[in-house]
């Protein structure tokens, strides 16, 4: 079974970066289609970013040129560089996994815990 677990979250201000990084254990990771939603209070859970076994990407229109997706098979780990963050990136960030492409839909079996994201004017 596969466990995700995300990490790389907490305060910085407006114009700031984060990277957040996911560590992925057990077989076959590399297999596997991942993404990074995120969610906001009080608001829906939204894809962000997601990537497949080859590395083709996609990135959620409103955050191209800020966030970027990307990962290191060797270490098992998805990462998320934010910049240029705003406040209304505030939100728990998450990774998920799945054995199919689910792009930017939910629908992703396999879920982290989630990391905190918050971000100050």
């Amino acid at each position: 079974q596969v466990q995700l677990v995300e990490s790389g979250g907490g305060s910085v201000q407006a114009g700031g970066s984060l990277r957040l990084s996911c560590a992925a254990s057990g077989p076959p990771w590399r297999t596997y289609y991942m993404a990074w939603f995120r969610q906001a209070t009080g608001k829906e859970r939204e894809g962000v970013a997601h990537i497949d076994s080859g590395g083709r990407q996609g990135v959620a229109d409103s955050l191209k040129g800020r966030f970027t997706i990307s990962k290191d098979n060797a270490k098992n780990t998805l990462y998320l560089q934010m910049n240029r963050l705003k406040p209304e990136d505030t939100g728990v960030y998450y990774c998920a996994a799945d054995w199919v492409a689910r792009g930017l839909s939910d629908e992703y079996n396999l879920w982290g815990q989630g990391t905190q994201v918050t971000v100050s004017s």
